[in-house]
């Protein structure tokens, strides 16, 4: 029964499937792909516009608009090509709660998230300080929830407390689930990033000196996603 299937895969109602949302999730997967295999190759980063987004699709669901986990796909790549120790960072608004459930089991990925505490934030359900991994991968999950009204300052301070933890995670590559939505315009978000922000975001990302590949994920304000975006990945070549 496709309803029951439905109650029992998808994680949240409005992730609606359509006639051209398979070849859509397969070419925004695709995307992480290539953008990882041009890392490996030896560049220092790479950004895969991803559309359908993928943080909250996990192992065996979907949900908050992605059906691929993209982020992770990139990740589990990494470790394949020989990196030791993988790192994926999440600084959508949004937990990343697919991500979290795809390594929480694992102490060879180390996901750090960055989100809107889940009192008042989608997914709800996922993304407590309290979420630390379990088996193999306790202490390889870092949930970083914050309240309403979060400015760049506590943000960043925030970041800062993730990147020394994939530091002395020994990270030998790294992921970055790159949502904008944490911006003070975004309009399913409560956080109160400046455009400006982004790029002292990319350039903290950046002097970790890994080779990074970002993934797009969420941002509503229509209007600044791409200069949002572009400041991350400007500040990150600046870092």
């Amino acid at each position: 029964n496709i309803d029951g299937k439905a109650g029992h895969y998808s994680a949240a109602a409005e992730t609606a499937i359509t006639a051209g949302t398979w070849q859509a999730v397969m070419s925004s997967c695709a995307s992480a792909q290539s953008a990882q295999r041009h890392v490996a190759q030896g560049a220092r980063s790479a950004f895969a516009l991803c559309r359908p987004p993928g943080h909250h699709a996990g192992i065996d669901w979907f949900g908050g608009y992605c059906f691929i986990n993209n982020a992770a796909v990139a990740a589990e790549m990494f470790r394949m090509d020989g990196a030791s120790k993988v790192a994926v960072l999440d600084v959508d608004f949004h937990h990343g709660n697919g991500t979290q459930d795809i390594f929480y089991h694992r102490g060879d990925v180390l996901f750090v998230s960055l989100h809107g505490q889940p009192e008042d934030a989608f997914p709800h359900f996922l993304g407590y300080a309290d979420e630390t991994g379990e088996g193999t991968g306790e202490g390889a999950n870092l949930n970083l929830p914050m309240p309403p009204g979060t400015a760049y300052p506590v943000w960043a301070e925030a970041l800062d407390f993730g990147l020394r933890a994939i530091r002395d995670f020994g990270a030998e590559a790294l992921v970055v689930s790159l949502g904008v939505d944490a911006f003070k315009d975004d309009p399913i978000s409560f956080f109160k990033l400046e455009s400006q922000d982004f790029t002292d975001c990319g350039r903290r990302i950046g002097k970790l000196g890994l080779p990074t590949v970002f993934c797009m994920e969420g941002g509503y304000a229509i209007d600044a996603i791409g200069v949002n975006t572009v400041n991350v990945l400007e500040g990150f070549e600046a870092g």
